[in-house]
This record gives C-alpha cells, sequence and structure tokens, in this order.
C-alpha cells in the first residue's frame, strides 16, 4: 500500500528538495554555459553533463507532477513518486560517471548498459507523460516500435534490421540518441535564456514593460487591448513559455480589457495571441532563433532578420484588428490621469536596453556562443537590480537563488521533450527511418510543394497540442523540416514554417492551451476564445505559406522585390484584418467587407509566386483598396456622429 504523506513538514520537505535540485539544475547549466569546468582543468565528455541535466530534471518531475497533482500540490506524494525520484536521478549519476567505460564498450552491450538504457527510456517515458500528457509518449513509442519492426515492412519504409538491445544502447548513449544534440541545445541554450529572463524581471524589467506599454498605448482607443499587445509581446519574447507569459500579464490586462468594454472572450483572445506572439519576435524570440541557428548551423543574424517582417506581419494584423474593434464598440481610452509619462517611464527604466545590448555585442562582435550571450545579458540584468532597480524594485541575493530555481522548474518540461525528441532522433537515424519517412511524405505531396505544406501544417498543429513552442520546434524539425528542404524550400523558410504552425497549436482548437488560460483569467468560453484567437491570430496560418513560395518576405533577394513585397504585405494584413472586423473608416456592409477583404488578399500576394502577373494583380489590390478608402472616408466626412465620435 502507497504511503501517503499529507502533513505540512512533508510539504515543507518537498519544496526544499525541488528547489535545491532545480536550483542545482540551473546552476550547472550556467556553469557549462560559461565553459567553467574546463577553465577549471576538468575534462569531460558533454553526455556526462547531459547526463546530470536528465537526472535533476527527471528527479524534479515526479515529486512536482505527482501521480495525484491535487495530492502533489499538497505534499502528498506517494511513495511510488519519491522512488522514481531517486531512480531518476541515481541512474543518470551513474550514466555521469561511468559514461566513458558504458560508451567504449557499447559494441559489445555490457549488462549494465542495457538494463540502465531500457530503465532510463522508461523514467524519460513516464516523466513526458505527467509534464505534457500521452501525446508524445505515444509518437515516441510509434516510432521506436516501428524502428524495430521496420525491416519487415515492404517498401518505401522499409528500414535496416537492429536489434531491440542494440536499439536500447544505441538510444541511451550515443551522442545522436537521448544525450544528443536536442538535449544539448535545451540544458545550455534554453536554461540560459530562461535564467535571463528570470534575473530581468525580477529586476524590475516586467514593471518596466507594463509601465512602457500603459505610458504609450493607454491614451488611444481600445488603449486596454493595445496594452496587452505591447506588454505580452516584450515579454513574451523572453520568457517563451506562453502560459506562464499569459498568467504574468494576463491577470491585469485582461480585467483591463473587460473593464473597458471588450467582450470577455475578445479579452482573453487577444492576450493569448499576444503572448504567443512573443516567441516570434526578435531578438530573443524565446530562444528559438537560437536553437534554429544551431540545427541550421547558420549564423543567429540570418535567423533574427528572416524573422522580422512575419513578426511584424503577426502584430499588425492584431494591433489592427483589437484597434477597429475599439472603434466598431466605441471603446474609449484609459483613464491615465495618475500615470507616469512615457518621458518618466524611459528615464526610470531606459537600463533595461542594456541586457539585450549586452546580448547583442556578445553574439555580434565578440561571436559569442548563444548560451554565452545570455550570461552576458544575465550578468547586465543583475548588475541593474542590484543597483539601479526599477521603482521600489530592488534585487537582493536571495532573488538570484529565487531566480535559479524558478528556472530550473520552467524548463523540466522542455528537457523531458528534448529528450523524447533524442529517442526519435535516434531512431530515424540507427534504422534509416528519416530517411525513407522525407521520402514517403515528399512522395505523399505528389511533387507539389503546397499539398506537401498543407500536410506539414496539418502535421505541425497536431503534434503541437499541449505542448511548449520550444519543444514543439524541436519535434517538428527532426520529423517535417527534413521534408520541406528535400522539396527544395529554403531551410530558413522550412524551419520558420513548422515553427509558426506548431506555435499556433498554442491557439488552436480542439486543445489550444493557451487561449484555454486565458479565458480562464476572463472567464469566457474556452473553445469561443480560441476560435477568437484564430481570428486575430490569422496571418500565422497563412503568411508561413507565403514566404515559402516567396523569400522576400523573409529579407531574401532583390532589395527592390522585398520593399514592394513587404508594403504590399503590411497593406493586405490591414485590409484583411478590417474585413474581419467590419469596420473601415466607419462600418463595413457586407458588400464592403467582401471588397475589403478580395482586395487585402490581393495585395498580400507576394512576387515570388506568379512573378509579373503576381504584381498587376497587387495593382488592382492597392486601386480597389484605395477607391474603398477614398468612399468610405468621403461618407464618415458626411456622417456628424462618426466625426465626433473620432471614429476611424
Amino acid at each position: 500500500m502507497e504511503q501517503d504523506v499529507t502533513s505540512p513538514k512533508a510539504l515543507c520537505v518537498k519544496n526544499i528538495v525541488v528547489s535545491a535540485l532545480a536550483g542545482t539544475l540551473t546552476i550547472a547549466a550556467m556553469a557549462q554555459a560559461a565553459s567553467l569546468p574546463s577553465r577549471m582543468g576538468y575534462s569531460y565528455y558533454t553526455e556526462q553533463f547531459l547526463a546530470l541535466v536528465l537526472g535533476l530534471s527527471l528527479a524534479i518531475i515526479f515529486l512536482v507532477t505527482g501521480e495525484n497533482k491535487e495530492r502533489a500540490r499538497s505534499g502528498g506524494d506517494t511513495a511510488l513518486d519519491w522512488l522514481l525520484s531517486v531512480t531518476g536521478l541515481g541512474l543518470s549519476l551513474y550514466v555521469m560517471l561511468a559514461y566513458p567505460r558504458l560508451v567504449s564498450q557499447a559494441m559489445s552491450l555490457p549488462w549494465d548498459a542495457l538494463l540502465v538504457g531500457g530503465a532510463l527510456f522508461l523514467l524519460v517515458l513516464e516523466g513526458l507523460r505527467r509534464s505534457v500528457g500521452w501525446t508524445l509518449v505515444i509518437v515516441v513509442l510509434v516510432i521506436v516500435g516501428y524502428g524495430m519492426i521496420g525491416h519487415l515492412v515492404p517498401g518505401a519504409l522499409q528500414t535496416r534490421e537492429v536489434a531491440p538491445q542494440r536499439l536500447a544502447v544505441y538510444l541511451a548513449f550515443d551522442p545522436n540518441g537521448l544525450l544528443g544534440l536536442t538535449l544539448n541545445v535545451a540544458a545550455t541554450v534554453v536554461v540560459a535564456f530562461v535564467f535571463f529572463g528570470q534575473l530581468l524581471l525580477r529586476s524590475g524589467g516586467a514593471d518596466f514593460f507594463n509601465d512602457i506599454a500603459m505610458s504609450t498605448m493607454g491614451h488611444k482607443r481600445g488603449g486596454a487591448a493595445k496594452i496587452s499587445i505591447v506588454a505580452s509581446g516584450l515579454f513574451g519574447s523572453i520568457s517563451g513559455v506562453v502560459v506562464s507569459n499569459i498568467v504574468a500579464t494576463g491577470v491585469v490586462t485582461i480585467k483591463l480589457m473587460i473593464q473597458s468594454g471588450f467582450r470577455r472572450t475578445t479579452a482573453g483572445a487577444v492576450e493569448a495571441v499576444a503572448s504567443t506572439g512573443g516567441q516570434i519576435a526578435p531578438p530573443v524570440m524565446g530562444a528559438v532563433a537560437f536553437l534554429m541557428a544551431d540545427i541550421l548551423q547558420k549564423p543567429y543574424s540570418e535567423i533574427v532578420v528572416a524573422a522580422i517582417v512575419p513578426a511584424l506581419l503577426y502584430y499588425v494584423a492584431l494591433f489592427v484588428q483589437a484597434d477597429l474593434q475599439a472603434a466598431k464598440q466605441d471603446i474609449k481610452p484609459l483613464d491615465l490621469s495618475d500615470a507616469p509619462t512615457t518621458a518618466a517611464v524611459l528615464s526610470r527604466g531606459w537600463v533595461f536596453i542594456l541586457p539585450f545590448a549586452a546580448i547583442v555585442t556578445a553574439l555580434f562582435w565578440f561571436n559569442q556562443p548563444a548560451e554565452t550571450s545570455a550570461l552576458w545579458g544575465g550578468a547586465a540584468a543583475l548588475m541593474i537590480g542590484m543597483t539601479v532597480g526599477y521603482g521600489e524594485t530592488r534585487m537582493v541575493l536571495r532573488d538570484l537563488w529565487a531566480a535559479s530555481v524558478e528556472a530550473g522548474k520552467s524548463i523540466t518540461q522542455i528537457i523531458m521533450i528534448s529528450a523524447a525528441a533524442g529517442f526519435i532522433i535516434g531512431v530515424l537515424n540507427v534504422t534509416g527511418l528519416g530517411f525513407a519517412a522525407t521520402f514517403a511524405l515528399v512522395d505523399l505531396g505528389q511533387g507539389n510543394v503546397f499539398v506537401l505544406l498543407l500536410i506539414s501544417a496539418l502535421v505541425c498543429l497536431i503534434l503541437g497540442m499541449g505542448m511548449p513552442t520550444v519543444g514543439v520546434y524541436l519535434l517538428l524539425a527532426v520529423l517535417i523540416a527534413p521534408s520541406l528542404v528535400q522539396s527544395g524550400v529554403e531551410p530558413i523558410a522550412a524551419h520558420l514554417f513548422i515553427f509558426y504552425l506548431g506555435m499556433m497549436s498554442m491557439v488552436t482548437p480542439p486543445i489550444g492551451i493557451g487561449a484555454f488560460f486565458a479565458a480562464a483569467i476572463a472567464k469566457a468560453s474556452p473553445m469561443a476564445t480560441a476560435w477568437e484567437s484564430m481570428r486575430f491570430g490569422w496571418t500565422a496560418y497563412i503568411v508561413p505559406f507565403l514566404f515559402v513560395f516567396s523569400p522576400a518576405l523573409l529579407l531574401i533577394g532583390d532589395p527592390m522585390e522585398i520593399a514592394i513585397a513587404v508594403t504590399s504585405a503590411v497593406l493586405g494584413v490591414y485590409a484583411i484584418s478590417a474585413a474581419f472586423v467590419g469596420w473601415f473608416h466607419g462600418p463595413a456592409g457586407q458588400g464592403r467587407r467582401a471588397l475589403v477583404g478580395l482586395a487585402g488578399v490581393a495585395l498580400l500576394l507576394p512576387p515570388g509566386i506568379g512573378g509579373a502577373h503576381t504584381l498587376w494583380i497587387n495593382a488592382a489590390g492597392f486601386a480597389v483598396l484605395a477607391l474603398l478608402w477614398i468612399t468610405a472616408r468621403a461618407e464618415r466626412n458626411d456622417s456628424p456622429a462618426l466625426t465626433e465620435n473620432g471614429q476611424g
């Protein structure tokens, strides 16, 4: 019979243990990012460090997400939870210490390698199930299972035969398996940026972001929604965790939106979409830009430059819809008589530019790795928090430990997903399934890139359900991106495509976790909020298809073509967004909405699709939109009610 300890003392003990484990995880990752062990003369395999991180993460996962979550929150963990926690940590430490011998004897399949490899596989799957649910567990089991029987399958999906015991050792100890690239990136780059975000926020950065959003946007119509967009976008770029972002900013912004007159579903949708989009906003992009740079072996600067226009179009659509919705509902600006001015906010908070400047300087001038650059930014944030702060907020030494603990706790989910991605990569490599799957997916598209993109988009949305975006990207970069690149898609475009579509699973029904959290705060219908979120974030479903066919939207190609494509796309996004809301310099009837929408579609088509013919379509769209604008403006000037209200 399982022991159930529910006393306050048990909860206190568990909290102390979890904090110690999480803090240790972050400290180990920061030491690795700073190359401290090698600087002190220690030589070791990277896989040994990764085994330590994996063990700490497993230990935390089993305690924080106990089998009975309600009891786990009150300290009532079962003996099984503690046993799994200790076992996961113990086996990982064994791998860390014995790794040189295990890897050198791997071909002879020693008994301890088989035992430990099999046990870690099961422990990671259980940790994965507890942290993100069954979806990814099933994906891993199906792929590993297929890897063992794939040699019996005739046709294009046939794989080479690999004995189960050899597969177990390969997945556990080979650098292409569990302790491979995905886990390494998560344990260094992602941890470093999560820690940087924690330091920045504890130094007063969160208050600065909220105040700058309030002072710049609060005096405009629908100011509450615009505050949400700016604050959540800034916060989300750093945090990279959509749900945490929604909870941190949404408790204030959603309430403001509802009080100012927005519907509850609209308030939840705006917050969910703004928080989700922070991950595509340069320069930090929730750390995915650095993962993409590592996987593609391209400079970080190329990823950031390519992401600028798609992010711009995403936020233009969101901002325009929020603005026009406010005009349609006659939602007034906020009363900011007691709020500080923009000049006052900047005079107190301009120093928060320095951490970002430190990251950019480290990356571009000193060619430092992403994780080291994050340490530079974290050091700057720490100094600012300790010396200057923001308003009444100052950091003390215990905040440094608290930031380490929080970073360690929040990264464990990503560690589990990265470990699972390592299993998948290992199977794809050792059995040849990766090549076979890429060939089969390309063949399914029948040589038609658009059909392949549609199939890939559907897979991205399904696989991304309920998972954090960094984990979604890591998984899709292994399963989907290679087939797109094989079909001739520009590698950066292929990876941004899967990133955008995977990201939107956070707000897409039926499991739009981000939209559901925002709906809970807004006390709105979860499904209604998710559907409205899709409307606000519509560009993330469409623009990826466009930049695949027209790299000009990724700022790749001829400058004149880029200028035309970007200008036309911005106008197209504005027009389609206006058609969605039904407001174009005043109320737009069904006929005008349809014409504005069609003009927007014509403008949104980039020159890379259809060449010179597309330019004529762009021109026609611009002419129709201009004519509709002039007509609507004249009608507004002839309407005293609209003119007095300043609606436009």
